[in-house]
C-alpha cells in the first residue's frame, strides 16, 4: 500500500498541496475576477467593463452622434477582438440593452433596426442592426483624449483601454445597474439626471449636506417605463441613507367612460422590467382559473405606446377595488430593489448611500478636471515655446534667412545666435515660406497673448480648490440644462402617490368568487363545504359510525367562526373549505385543537354582531364576534374554563334586552341583559345557580316581543312580559320550574 502512493520514478518534482487551501485560493481568484471584471459597476462612470469597452470601441470607430451608423456585427467584432475576450452573444446583449429606451433611462447607443421591445421580443441578429453613440455616451467620453483617465493594456497587450471613463454624466444613478457576483449583488434603478445634478450642486455647495437635504432634489427612482411609486417618504429616505431598500411600483391607470354607466380601465404604463406580453398572459391565466372574479376581460391595444384595456365583470364593480385585486396577484405591481453595491474607486466593493455615490462621482470629476487642465497647460507651454521662437525669427528675419542659406549647420547656429531651444530651432527650420508674410506676425502675437492668458487661468485653476469646484459646478449645470425636466428626454416619468387605503378584507373578498355553500361538520370532526344552500341535511352521507354534528349555510366570501369546548375561537375562510365530493377532511388539520376538546358550535362571522357566551356551569359574558376572529391555527382563547366545565353555547344578542336561561333541573330564569358584562376574554359572571347539574339552554330576546320557544312538533309558543312575571329576577338566581308547554328537550328550539 505504501508503494502505491509513492510518486513514479522520473516524474519530476511533485509538491503536496492542501486541497482546502488550493480550492480557497482558486475560488477567491474567481470571485474577485467576477466582482471586478463582470458584475459590479464602477461608481465613477457607472459602467461594467463590457459596457465601457463597447463605448470605447465605438469611439475608435468614430461612431459619434452626427456620423453615420455602422453594423453592430462590426462593433461587436472589434470589442471581442481587441478588448473583451468573451462570447459575441453576451457583448451584443449588452450593446442592445444600452440602446433600449424601455430598459435604460438615458440610452448610450442610438440603434437602427429591431432592438427588441417591451413585450420581451428578441432583437434582430447583429448582422442586420446598426448603431452609433448618443450624446450621453459622448459626455461619458469627454476629455478621454486629454489624459483625463489612466489606460491599461488589453488582454493580449496589443492595445490600450481606459480603466474608467471620464464620466461627465451621472451615469450610475441615472441609468442604474444590476448584476450578480459571487457572494454579493447590485441593483440600482434609474433616476432623473436633472435631479441628480441638482443634488450634486448642493453637495458642491455644502459637502456636509445630509441625505434629507439631497432628497429635496432626488425624489426617487425615475424609471424608463414610468409607473407610480407607492412607498412613503420614510421608507424612501431609509433606502437612500443605507444604500439598501426597495420601491413598490404600480402601473399607471385611468378609467374610460363607455356610456350607460359602463367603463373600462386603461393601463398606460407598466412597472419597470415587466414584459408586457407575459403580464397579460398571467392575468388571462388567473382569469381562466377564476381567481379574479371582478375582472371580465383583458386585451392589449398597444401600438407605440402601452395600452392595456381591462374590462370589469359588471358596471357595478368599483374600479379601485378591481385594480387593487390585480395589483395583489399580478405584476401590475412589482417591487424594484435598491442595493447600491458598487466598486468604490474601481477597486473596493461596498454598499454606498446616495451621498457617498454623488460625492465619489464629484471627486472623480475633480480628478478629471485637474488632469485635463494639466494636459492643456502642457500643450500651451509647448505652443508658447514655439511661438516665442517664431517671434524671434520674425524680429530677425534677414539674419535667420542668411544663417539658413550660408551656414553648414543652421540649426546649431540659430540656437547659438538667438539662444533658442532645440524645439524652437526645429520649428523655425520647418516653417513654410508663406508663413513669412507680414500679417502672420500679427497672428502670432495675438495667439501668443491669448495662450498666455489661458495659461494664467489654468495655473490659477490648478492652484485653487475653490476654482476647481466652480468649474465642476459649471459643467454639472450644463448637463442639468441639457437634460432638464423641460426636455422630452429629461421630463420625469415615474410619479409618486399613496396606495389607496382599502381594507385588506375588502380586497381579499374581491379575490374570491361569491358562491353559496353549505358548511358541514361531522361528529367525528370531518369538515367540508358543499356547493349550494342545501335545504335537507338528512341526505348527507358520512363515514361508517359517523353522523352530522352541525351544518349551516354560508357564502364563499364569508369568514367562519368555530368555537371549541375549551373556550377557544378559530377562524376559517369559507373559500378554503375542503370540497364536498368526499366526506371532508379532519378539522384538526386546520386548527390546533387539544386532544380533550371538540368543536362546540360554528357560525358565519359578523364583526358587527355580539353573542352571549355561556359555559356548562352557568357562567357567561357578552363578546363581540370581531374580537373572536383569529388569524392563526392556534386560534384565540375566549372563555376560560377548567375541569369538566365546557363552553356550551353562544347565543346571538341582536336587538335583545333580556336573557332567558334554563338549567338541566328544568328551572327557568329571566333577567335583564345589562347585568351581563361585555368582555374580550374571561370566565364571565354567574348567570344561573344550580344545586345539581348545569346549563341546558339560553336565549337573548326583546321583552317587548315576548319569549318564544318551539316544541318537538314544530309548534311555536310565545309568553308575553306579564306572563313571564314569576320567572323574572336577577342573574345568579336559581329560577322557577319552566311553564307548561315548555319542550321536554329542555331547549328553546325543541
Amino acid at each position: 500500500m505504501g508503494k502505491a502512493t509513492e510518486p513514479p520514478a522520473g516524474g519530476g518534482d511533485i509538491e503536496p498541496i492542501d486541497l482546502k487551501a488550493a480550492l480557497e485560493e482558486r475560488y477567491l481568484a474567481y470571485a474577485l475576477s467576477t466582482i471586478m471584471g463582470r458584475a459590479l459597476p464602477d461608481v465613477r462612470d457607472g459602467l461594467k467593463p463590457v459596457h465601457r469597452r463597447i463605448v470605447h470601441a465605438m469611439r475608435i470607430l468614430r461612431l459619434d452622434p452626427g456620423q453615420g451608423y455602422k453594423k453592430c456585427a462590426r462593433i461587436v467584432g472589434d470589442v471581442m477582438g481587441k478588448f473583451h475576450p468573451h462570447g459575441d452573444a453576451s457583448i451584443y446583449d449588452a450593446l442592445v440593452r444600452l440602446s433600449q429606451d424601455f430598459a435604460i433611462r438615458y440610452p448610450l447607443i442610438d440603434g437602427q433596426g429591431n432592438f427588441g421591445n417591451v413585450d420581451g421580443d428578441s432583437p434582430a441578429a447583429m448582422r442586420y442592426t446598426e448603431a452609433r453613440m448618443t450624446d450621453v455616451a459622448t459626455l461619458l467620453l469627454r476629455g478621454i483624449d486629454e489624459d483625463a483617465v489612466d489606460f491599461k493594456k488589453t488582454y493580449n497587450e496589443e492595445e490600450e483601454e481606459p480603466i474608467v471613463l471620464p464620466g461627465a454624466f451621472p451615469n450610475l444613478l441615472a441609468n442604474g445597474s444590476s448584476g450578480i457576483a459571487v457572494g454579493m449583488a447590485t441593483s440600482i434603478p434609474p433616476h432623473n439626471a436633472a435631479e441628480l445634478c441638482d443634488a450634486a450642486l448642493k453637495l458642491i455647495e455644502n459637502p456636509d449636506a445630509t441625505t434629507d437635504a439631497l432628497l429635496r432634489f432626488v425624489q426617487g427612482p425615475d424609471l424608463p417605463t414610468g409607473g407610480v411609486i407607492v412607498d412613503n417618504q420614510a421608507q424612501i429616505r431609509e433606502a437612500y441613507d443605507t444604500g439598501r431598500g426597495s420601491f413598490r411600483v404600480r402601473a399607471r391607470w385611468e378609467t374610460e367612460d363607455q356610456g350607460r354607466g359602463g367603463y373600462v380601465v386603461v393601463v398606460t404604463e407598466i412597472p419597470y422590467q415587466v414584459q408586457k406580453s407575459r403580464l397579460i398572459e398571467k392575468i388571462a391565466e388567473l382569469l381562466l382559473a377564476r381567481k379574479l372574479p371582478l375582472l371580465g376581460d383583458i386585451r392589449d391595444e398597444s401600438a407605440e405606446d402601452v395600452r392595456i384595456v381591462i374590462e370589469p365583470k359588471s358596471r357595478t364593480v368599483d374600479p379601485e377595488l378591481l385594480m387593487e385585486s390585480l395589483f395583489r396577484l399580478t405584476d401590475l405591481e412589482s417591487r424594484i430593489p435598491l442595493n447600491m453595491n458598487v466598486l468604490s474607486g474601481g477597486k473596493v466593493p461596498r454598499v454606498m448611500s446616495l451621498k457617498d455615490v454623488l460625492a465619489e462621482w464629484l471627486a472623480h470629476q475633480r480628478d478629471v478636471l485637474v488632469r485635463r487642465s494639466r494636459f492643456r497647460l502642457a500643450q500651451i507651454e509647448r505652443r508658447l515655446e514655439i511661438l516665442s521662437g517664431y517671434l524671434i525669427a520674425f524680429l530677425n528675419l534677414d539674419e535667420v534667412i542668411r544663417i539658413i542659406r550660408e551656414e553648414d549647420e543652421p540649426k546649431t547656429e540659430l540656437m547659438r545666435t538667438f539662444e533658442l531651444t532645440d524645439t524652437q530651432a526645429e520649428a523655425i527650420l520647418n516653417m513654410r515660406l508663406r508663413s513669412l508674410r507680414k500679417l502672420e506676425e500679427f497672428e502670432l502675437k495675438r495667439e501668443f497673448d491669448t495662450l498666455t492668458g489661458e495659461k494664467a487661468e489654468k495655473e490659477a485653476l490648478l492652484a485653487s480648490d475653490e476654482r476647481q469646484w466652480a468649474g465642476i459646478a459649471a459643467e454639472v449645470r450644463e448637463v442639468r440644462e441639457t437634460y432638464s425636466k423641460k426636455t422630452k428626454i429629461g421630463r420625469r416619468r415615474t410619479m409618486f402617490a399613496d396606495a389607496p387605503n382599502r381594507a385588506l378584507d375588502d380586497i381579499t373578498v374581491a379575490l374570491i368568487e361569491k358562491e353559496p355553500i353549505t358548511v358541514v361538520l361531522s361528529k367525528k370532526g370531518f369538515l367540508r363545504g358543499m356547493k349550494g344552500h342545501l335545504a335537507d341535511f338528512s341526505s348527507l352521507a358520512f363515514r361508517e359510525g359517523d353522523g352530522l354534528q352541525l351544518a349551516f349555510h354560508a357564502m364563499t366570501t364569508d369568514k367562519l367562526l368555530f368555537l371549541s369546548t375549551g373556550g377557544r375561537a378559530f377562524t376559517h375562510g369559507a373559500d378554503k373549505l375542503p370540497g364536498g365530493r368526499g366526506q371532508g377532511e379532519p378539522i384538526r388539520l386546520a386548527f390546533e385543537l387539544e386532544d380533550d376538546q371538540d368543536i362546540a358550535l360554528a357560525f358565519v362571522a359578523d364583526p358587527e354582531r355580539r353573542r352571549l357566551l355561556v359555559s356548562s356551569d352557568g357562567n357567561g359574558f357578552v363578546a363581540s364576534e370581531a374580537d373572536m376572529l383569529a388569524n392563526t391555527r392556534k386560534g384565540k382563547q375566549l372563555m376560560n374554563v377548567a375541569g369538566k366545565t365546557k363552553l356550551a353555547l353562544a347565543a346571538p344578542v341582536g336587538a335583545g334586552d333580556h336573557v332567558a336561561i334554563v338549567g338541566e333541573n328544568r328551572k327557568l330564569l329571566v333577567f335583564p341583559l345589562v347585568q351581563v358584562p361585555q368582555m374580550t376574554r374571561g370566565k364571565g359572571v354567574r348567570l344561573q345557580r344550580y344545586k345539581d347539574g348545569g346549563l341546558s339552554d339560553a336565549r337573548v330576546f326583546a321583552m317587548a316581543d315576548g319569549l318564544t320557544w318551539t316544541d318537538s312538533a314544530g309548534r311555536s309558543f310565545t309568553r308575553s312580559e306579564t306572563e313571564l312575571l314569576e320567572w323574572r329576577g336577577d342573574r345568579a338566581q336559581a329560577g322557577r320550574l319552566v311553564p307548561k308547554g315548555f319542550p321536554k328537550t329542555n331547549r328553546f328550539d325543541g
